[in-house]
C-alpha cells in the first residue's frame, strides 16, 4: 500500500521464463510461508524460489533461475500519494506499518526511505505470525502498546481487514490510494476537523481526542485537572489490549470532545499532544459514533 514494484514481465522475458512464473514460485504457500513467519531468513526464501522455478519450468538452467530471482530481488519504490496521506495522518495520530514480510524488510525500507515515514514497523517475520491470523494483530497491538478500540487498520486485502475487524479493530479495505484517502478523511485524520455536532457525510459525528496513557493514576489525575478547567467529558476508560485480561496490559484513555472555549478538543491538539507525551502517552482522533 505504501510501495509498489515494477512488473515481473520484463525480467521473465529476459530470462526465458513463462509470464507469472516468478510470483507463482516465490509466493507458493510452502515457499513463502516459512519466510514471512520468521522460520527462515530472506536468503533461504530466495533459494527456495530458485528451486521451485527449476521444478516448475522444464529445461530451465540453474544459472538462469538464479539470475532471474536476483533481478527480481528489488525493494520497490514508494507510492508518493500514499506517503503524503501518511504524513498528513501522522500530524494527528501515530502510524505503524504492519506487514507480511521477510527478514529483509528493514533493509528495504531504509533503501527507499520508508522507514522515516512511519512511527513503527511490525513485520510478520519478527513477530512470528502473518496476517490474517488473529494472533498477528494481537502481537502488533502488544508491540505498539495500543488498544483495538482506538486503532484504525487499513489494508489492500479485504480478508486482512475483516480479520482485524473481528478483534474489535476499526478496519478499512483500501485497494488503492483513493480508498485510503477516503478511509482517513472519514475518520477525521485528514483536512479540517468538524466542529462539535457537525455530522458531515464522511465523519459520521463529533470527533473526539483520546489521550492514551500507560498509567491509570496519571490518566485519572489528568482527567480531573482538565475537567476542572472546563473540558468535557474528561472521563477515563480502560482499554485492554486484544487477547489480554490483565490490568497491567491496559491503556488508560482520557476522552475529550469539547474544550473550555467551546471549540472541539481537536482545535487544541498541540497542547494535548504535549500533555500525553509528557506522561509517556500519545493522542489519537476518534469518531464518537464509531
Amino acid at each position: 500500500m505504501l510501495r509498489r514494484f515494477a512488473p515481473d514481465d520484463p525480467i521473465e522475458d529476459a530470462h526465458g521464463l513463462p509470464r507469472g512464473s516468478l510470483a507463482s514460485a516465490a509466493f507458493a504457500p510452502d515457499v513463502v510461508g516459512p519466510a514471512i513467519s520468521g522460520a527462515v531468513r530472506d536468503d533461504a526464501w530466495r533459494a527456495a524460489t530458485v528451486a521451485r522455478l527449476l521444478a516448475d519450468v522444464p529445461g530451465l538452467a540453474a544459472d538462469a533461475a538464479r539470475a532471474a530471482v536476483e533481478a527480481w530481488n528489488r525493494p520497490g519504490e514508494p507510492i508518493p500519494a500514499a506517503v503524503e496521506l501518511v504524513r498528513q495522518a501522522r500530524t494527528r495520530c501515530r502510524v505503524a506499518l504492519l506487514t507480511n514480510a521477510t527478514s529483509r524488510l528493514p533493509e528495504d525500507l531504509r533503501r527507499i526511505g520508508l522507514d522515516r515515514e512511519v512511527d513503527a514497523v511490525v513485520s510478520s517475520a519478527r513477530i512470528g505470525v502473518a496476517k490474517p491470523a488473529p494472533e498477528a494483530f494481537r502481537r502488533a497491538l502488544r508491540v505498539l502498546q495500543h488498544s483495538p478500540a482506538s486503532t484504525l487498520f487499513c489494508d489492500d486485502s479485504a480478508v486482512n481487514a475483516e480479520a482485524a475487524r473481528t478483534l474489535g479493530i476499526d478496519a478499512a479495505h483500501v485497494p488503492d490510494t483513493d480508498a485510503l484517502r477516503a478511509a482517513l478523511a472519514g475518520r477525521g485524520l485528514l483536512g479540517e476537523r468538524p466542529a462539535p455536532g457537525a455530522a458531515g457525510p464522511e465523519s459520521g459525528g463529533v470527533l473526539l481526542v483520546l489521550l492514551v496513557l500507560p498509567d491509570r493514576a496519571d490518566a485519572e489525575r489528568i482527567a480531573a485537572t482538565l475537567a476542572a478547567e472546563g473540558w468535557s467529558p474528561a472521563v477515563v476508560h480502560k482499554d485492554l489490549l486484544a487477547g489480554e485480561d490483565d490490568v497491567e496490559d491496559a491503556d488508560w484513555v482520557v476522552e475529550l470532545a469539547t474544550a473550555p472555549d467551546g471549540r472541539p478538543a481537536a482545535a487544541h491538539r498541540p497542547r494535548l499532544d504535549a500533555l500525553a507525551a509528557g506522561h509517556d502517552g500519545f493522542t489519537t482522533g476518534f469518531s464518537s459514533t464509531d
